[in-house]
C-alpha cells in the first residue's frame, strides 16, 4: 500500500512542503509483482519508471536467437526502467523481470514532466540521480572493457554481497559477460586461493 512515509523515503533527500508531497502523492501508484513475473516485454510500450522498495528485479535483452543479456539488476531504493524506449517514445528493447516479489512505486513520464514544472526543486533531484547512474553505467563498461573475468567478478560481489543468496547464477554470468561454465571455474579457483 502507498503511504506517505513512502513518499518521504523516496524523496528523502528534498525539502518538501505538504502540499508538494500531496502532489507527488497523487501521481505514484503502488505495484506488487511476485518473483517470476515479467513487469515489462520487449516491444511493448513504456510510459512508466519504477521505484524499488522493496525486492530485486532485472533489466535484460534478449536476442534473435533467444540469448539473454543482463544489464541492470535494481533492488531496494533504485529506479528501472527502459530508458532507452522511455525517454525516445520507441516500444521497448528491454525486459525486466522480477526476481524476488518486489513491491514498487510506478509514476508515468508525463507525471514526473508535470511534477518537474510544478516542483522544479524534483528536476534537481532527479538530474543528480541520473548523473550518479550514467558515472555507474560508464565505470561498468571500463570494467568490461579492461578487466579480467575474475576481477569483475569480484567487483560485483563486493558490490552486491548478498545478490548471490537469490540471483540465480546464470543471471550473474549474463551480467559479467561470460558463461556459466566460467563462472564456476572463477569461484573454483578463489575457493581453492583463499
Amino acid at each position: 500500500m502507498l503511504t506517505k512515509a513512502i513518499v518521504d523515503h523516496i524523496f528523502e533527500d528534498v525539502h518538501l512542503t505538504v502540499q508538494e508531497r500531496t502532489l507527488i502523492f497523487s501521481k505514484l501508484e503502488y505495484v506488487t509483482v511476485k518473483k517470476g513475473q515479467v513487469l515489462l516485454t520487449q516491444a511493448q510500450e513504456i510510459k512508466n519508471q519504477f521505484f524499488v522498495i522493496e525486492g530485486c528485479l532485472r533489466t535484460f535483452y534478449l536476442d534473435e536467437l533467444g540469448k539473454e543479456y543482463t544489464l541492470q539488476f535494481a533492488v531496494k531504493d533504485w529506479w528501472i526502467s527502459d530508458y532507452i524506449a522511455l525517454w525516445t517514445d520507441n516500444k521497448t528493447v528491454l525486459n525486466i523481470e522480477c526476481i524476488r516479489t518486489s513491491k514498487l512505486v510506478s509514476i508515468s513520464q508525463k507525471s514526473l514532466d508535470q511534477l518537474f514544472v510544478e516542483i522544479p526543486k524534483l528536476n534537481t533531484f532527479f538530474r543528480q540521480k541520473l548523473q550518479k547512474a550514467f558515472v555507474r553505467q560508464e565505470k561498468r563498461i571500463l570494467s568490461n572493457l579492461t578487466k579480467s573475468a575474475k576481477e569483475r567478478y569480484l567487483d560485483f560481489i563486493r558490490v552486491y554481497p548478498d545478490f548471490e543468496k537469490f540471483i540465480k547464477n546464470f543471471h550473474i554470468a549474463s551480467y559479467l559477460g561470460i558463461t556459466t561454465q566460467s563462472l564456476s571455474r572463477i569461484r573454483k579457483d578463489i575457493a581453492q586461493n583463499t
